[in-house]
C-alpha cells in the first residue's frame, strides 16, 4: 500500500520484541529479537521481519521504534494492573488491600513517560537516511518493581501491603500472564540509549517516575468519571493472594 508513496514508514514496534530471557541485563538495538514466551511479542517481530525484508530486497524505508512500557496522564503502568482501568490498582492501596509484585520485586524495570518518548520519536521523522535502522526510546531512570510500587503508594500518602509471589506460580494459575510476565515484566530490562542520542541529540527524559506518577494521579483525580474500577480484575487478584497465602 505504501510502496512509492511514503519517504519514510515508521513501525511502532515493541521492546517485549527483544530476547527473553535476556542473555545480558542491558538491551542495545543489536540484542536478539526473540520471545518463546507472548505472542504479542512474536507478531511484532514478524512485522520487523517483514519490513527490513522490503528494506533490503525493495529499498522500502521503513524505521523501527521500539517504546518499552510507555504512560502517560490517563494510564499508571503497575505489573499485573488493570490496563483498560489502571485506577483500580491505586484503589486497592488506597483501601488498603494488598497488591501483588512478581518474584521479590528486585528486578530492574524502566518506565518512560510518553511526552519524553515523543521527544526522540518526532527527533527521527522526516529523516530519509534512517530506512532500515531500529531504535528504542526509554528513559535511562532504572527502578525495582518494589520502588516503583513504593513510589506509587507515596504519592497516593499510603504504605504500599505487597505480596511478592513468583512468576512461574502465577502463571500456573493464571496461563494468560504468561506473555505480560514470563514473556516481559519478569525479567530486567535495562535499555542503552546511545543510539536514539546519537541521531536525535537534544533527545533527554525530564520526567523520573516520582513525577510522572503524581501527574497521572492528579488526572485521575481531576474527575471521579476517570476513577472505574476493574472488579473483574480484583477478584483475580483477591483470588490469586487468597490461594497463595492458604498454601
Amino acid at each position: 500500500m505504501f510502496t512509492g508513496l511514503t519517504r519514510q514508514f515508521v513501525f511502532i514496534s515493541s521492546a517485549s520484541a527483544y530476547q527473553k530471557p535476556p542473555s545480558s541485563y542491558l538491551i542495545t538495538e543489536d540484542t536478539p529479537l526473540a520471545n518463546p514466551r507472548w505472542q504479542y511479542s512474536r507478531d511484532k517481530i514478524a512485522c520487523e521481519e517483514r519490513l527490513m525484508r522490503e528494506f533490503r530486497e525493495r529499498g522500502f524505508p521503513a524505521t523501527i521504534i521500539r517504546p518499552s512500557l510507555t504512560y502517560g496522564p490517563s494510564q499508571i503502568p503497575l505489573v499485573l494492573g488493570s490496563w483498560q482501568q489502571p485506577w483500580t490498582m491505586m484503589d486497592r492501596m488506597l483501601r488498603g488491600l494488598p497488591v501483588i509484585v512478581p518474584g521479590d520485586g528486585t528486578s530492574l524495570w524502566t518506565v518512560t513517560w510518553n511526552g519524553d518518548f515523543a521527544k526522540g520519536l518526532v527527533g527521527l521523522l522526516g529523516r530519509e537516511q534512517l530506512a532500515g535502522h531500529a531504535f528504542h526510546i526509554t528513559s535511562d531512570e532504572v527502578l525495582t518493581w518494589n520502588a516503583i510500587y513504593r513510589e506509587a503508594a507515596s504519592a497516593l500518602g499510603v504504605q504500599p501491603k505487597i505480596v511478592h509471589i513468583a512468576s512461574d506460580w502465577l502463571v500456573e494459575k493464571h496461563p494468560e500472564f504468561e506473555g505480560t510476565l514470563l514473556g516481559d515484566k519478569a525479567h530486567s530490562a535495562v535499555f542503552d540509549n546511545t543510539k536514539i542520542k546519537r541521531f536525535v541529540p537534544d533527545f533527554a527524559c525530564a520526567v523520573p517516575w516520582a513525577e510522572g506518577v503524581r501527574r497521572s494521579i492528579d488526572w485521575f483525580m481531576a474527575d471521579p468519571a476517570r476513577r472505574t474500577i476493574d472488579e473483574a480484575h480484583n477478584q483475580v487478584l483477591d483470588g490469586l493472594i487468597g490461594a497463595y497465602q492458604n498454601e
